[in-house]
């Protein structure tokens, strides 16, 4: 999607904020991390990815999104959200948006996550960081490869 800037004229692109949420814990076999099988959303359907993550809306900040987020979609609230990185996105000549995702790690929240939207989540469950499962959402496994190396830039790049 592009804008036309009023005072210049030119034509620019117009960047869709989103923000994720990675709930992790300590397991048996390490650390952590729930992901939810996609479906019926149009958009990497039947790929893991963040249990919850979607669009930051009008007036709300990237925190505030990832909070909402997780609570309209596993179900869980009050949660103690830890800035992982930011992501500048695209997909060269498709026709995407182009994006910036604010990815966040909770170690802590209450309640159970479980899964409040069926018709969009096929499974939800806890994979170990050393041993995720495929196929992932590309951009949110180079994130997951961070956090679980420990090497995570706060500011990435996916899709240049």
């Amino acid at each position: 999607m592009s804008i036309t800037d009023p005072t210049t004229g030119k034509t620019r692109f117009a960047i869709v904020p989103a923000a994720y949420v990675f709930l992790v814990r300590d397991g048996l076999h390490g650390t952590e991390v729930l992901l939810q099988l996609r479906r019926n959303t149009g958009y990497m359907d039947g790929r893991w990815a963040a249990a919850a993550a979607g669009h930051v809306e009008a007036g709300e900040t990237a925190p505030e999104a990832a909070a909402r987020e997780a609570a309209e979609e596993i179900g869980v609230s009050d949660l103690v959200l830890e800035f992982a990185t930011a992501m500048q996105r695209t997909a060269h000549d498709l026709p995407i948006d182009e994006r910036i995702d604010f990815f966040f790690v909770a170690r802590s929240w209450l309640g159970d996550p479980r899964i409040v939207e069926p018709a969009k989540c096929a499974d939800l469950g806890w994979w170990p960081l050393a041993a995720l499962p495929e196929p992932l959402v590309p951009h949110e496994a180079q994130v997951l490869r961070g956090i679980r190396d420990g090497d995570l830039a706060p500011l990435t790049a996916f899709g240049f």
